[in-house]
């Protein structure tokens, strides 16, 4: 072992720079020639170990025969220009850093994680919620049936699984090196780690990197390597406190659209919001011309056969000036509907206190809100008291001044997305909330929160420190400074909207045929293309409802991985259909 760490050192201190030295000092400690290059096909495409080819142009050649949708990955390419050199317009060099911990200088973390646990993935619902999972943060998915066998040297998978729901938060694989191809110097890899975006427990990402170097430890292994992109400063300051250190060596791939945007360099799409970019990239793939009008705004015009049309986000020409107002006026919204047949629910706008109190009275609940506004904005929901109530009123004043109340009715927060009068997408939206772990305090758990959530959506989620979060804080009794029990919930705020930290689950396999037809019914009264409909109902496969909002510019990204984006371009360019 002394022998091989030494050697290891070396390469760390770019001691070893050549394929021939590589494979020398290979055949040194025992692997044999005729064993032959080492391609370990991951699911998704194949780890190319670089040392183990016995020159540049023999790995260049596997590079290139790349399987279409695949990605490969040639690591521990000592000398890149070497392959490079062989296909310079087909090759290009990952713009990402390798780090390595080495075992003797890792240290057990001072606290345990709680509530999940990590276990190998084993089952087809195991592979499917891993899948759901990559497509959430742009990865490919899996194919387990394609792995190389684990006892050949094979990747396993592993997840973390929330121990109350039994929600898969997170994902990671590793790669044993010695069983792999037989390395002297007892290494393991890490690859494809991703954590949920709506994961409500902190440390899932810590977790899982410790349980794949305690698990190799166990094994006699000696160090953990992984690659990481040149500017996740987030996550390379994870890798930095659990002792990773810099590895100079180099990654090679090949050109292809899924790596595109690391080897073109930074577009004008790059600062496009993620409902804008999402679009743009189903755009860019079938051949549409795009052109970025305004990045921060999310306007850009597309262009395809002849055909033009200008688009904020999926606010596009095709949809009215009329039909636009129906959507942004709530109490249009609500009229409009109520002509439709459609279940609503009580609605009138804020006046005179008395005429408030008598609504109030009523219903016994109401959610107040502003005429125009979204994004959740200006939204109080579940207001029981006249006090209450008006504070609410004059805060949404801030958005309108106009101020609607509304009866209130408890449901799921259930989001049903229709592009051409056909349901592409629903979801349930979860308000904020945050888990107790016995230590922190709320406002520490709802900024941790917070910087999840950022991350997760491009920085479009955040929870507020406002006034509504103060208030949902002061009803269960606590404050900003009350540290929770460990594993107590706590919803932070009542609004399920994702600008304000919500969280979304996909309920489109489950939907109940009475909500979508609902929804269809909303957009034809509405005579919008593209709309999301806001609902209350007990459940999504339950036919009972109440329809409270529609909003004209949809956050499409929120529902990956079903294909929303692919079902927008359908709608403007038909035509471009048969180049999916």
């Amino acid at each position: 072992m002394q022998k091989s760490q030494a050697y290891g050192q070396r390469l760390l201190r770019g001691q070893i720079p050549t394929y021939q030295r590589l494979q020398a000092r290979l055949a040194e400690d025992g692997k044999d020639e005729h064993d032959g290059p080492v391609a370990l096909d991951c699911g998704w495409g194949r780890i190319l170990v670089g040392h183990t080819y016995a020159d540049p142009a023999a790995l260049a050649a596997d590079l290139l025969a790349e399987q279409p949708g695949d990605r490969d990955i040639a690591l521990y390419v000592a000398a890149p220009q070497q392959v490079l050199a062989q296909a310079p317009q087909q090759l290009f060099l990952d713009p990402s850093d390798t780090l390595r911990l080495w075992f003797t200088d890792y240290r057990q973390a001072p606290r345990s994680f709680r509530g999940f646990s990590v276990r190998r993935a084993q089952s087809e619902a195991d592979w499917e919620a891993i899948n759901c999972l990559y497509q959430s943060r742009h990865m490919l998915p899996v194919d387990p049936q394609r792995c190389t066998p684990r006892d050949e040297g094979g990747p396993v998978y592993w997840l973390a699984e929330d121990e109350d729901t039994g929600q898969v938060l997170g994902s990671v694989m590793g790669v044993n090196h010695e069983k792999a191809f037989g390395d002297p110097e007892k290494g393991s890899s890490l690859w494809c780690l991703a954590v949920s975006p709506n994961c409500p427990r902190p440390g899932v990402g810590e977790a899982l990197v410790r349980h794949l170097v305690e698990h190799y430890m166990g094994r006699g292994l000696a160090y953990l390597d992984l690659s990481v992109m040149h500017d996740n400063l987030q996550a390379k300051a994870l890798y930095a406190k659990l002792g990773f250190r810099d590895l100079p060596t180099f990654t090679v791939k090949r050109k292809n659209s899924f790596n595109q945007p690391l080897f073109i360099g930074p577009a004008p799409e790059d600062d496009l919001n993620p409902y804008a970019r999402i679009i743009v990239d189903e755009a860019r793939r079938r051949g549409i011309e795009v052109t970025v009008d305004d990045a921060h705004a999310g306007l850009f015009t597309l262009t395809y056969g002849g055909r033009r049309i200008r688009c904020r986000e999926s606010l596009s020409d095709l949809t009215s000036s009329v039909s636009m107002t129906l959507c942004q006026d709530k109490q249009l919204t609500h009229s409009t509907l109520r002509r439709a047949g459609l279940k609503l629910p009580a609605q009138q706008l804020a006046g005179a206190p008395a005429d408030n109190l008598a609504f109030l009275e009523q219903h016994g609940s109401v959610v107040v809100k502003p005429v125009d506004g979204e994004q959740g904005q200006g939204v109080a929901v579940d207001l029981r008291d006249a006090e209450a109530m008006q504070q609410a009123i004059e805060r949404a004043r801030a958005f309108d001044s106009r101020v609607l109340l509304e009866s209130f009715h408890a449901g799921q927060d259930l989001r049903i997305v229709v592009i051409g009068f056909e349901v592409v997408a629903a979801a349930i939206r979860r308000p904020a909330e945050v888990i107790g772990d016995g230590r922190h305090s709320i406002g520490a758990l709802i900024e941790a929160q917070s910087r999840r959530r950022q991350a997760a959506t491009g920085g479009e989620s955040r929870i507020p420190l406002d006034e509504e979060t103060n208030r949902c804080l002061r009803e269960a009794n606590v404050d900003f400074d009350t540290v929770l029990p460990e594993g107590q919930r706590l919803a932070v705020r009542r609004t399920a909207n994702l600008h304000t930290g919500g969280t979304l689950d996909d309920v489109t396999d489950r939907l109940h045929p009475e909500l979508a037809e609902a929804a269809v019914r909303a957009a034809r009264a509405l005579d919008i293309p593209v709309v999301g409909l806001d609902l209350l109902a007990p459940d999504a496969d339950q036919p009972d409802y109440v329809l409270i909002e529609a909003n004209e510019r949809v956050g499409l990204a929120n529902h990956e991985p079903q294909p929303t984006a692919q079902r927008f371009i359908d709608l403007l360019f038909p035509l471009s259909q048969n180049t999916h």
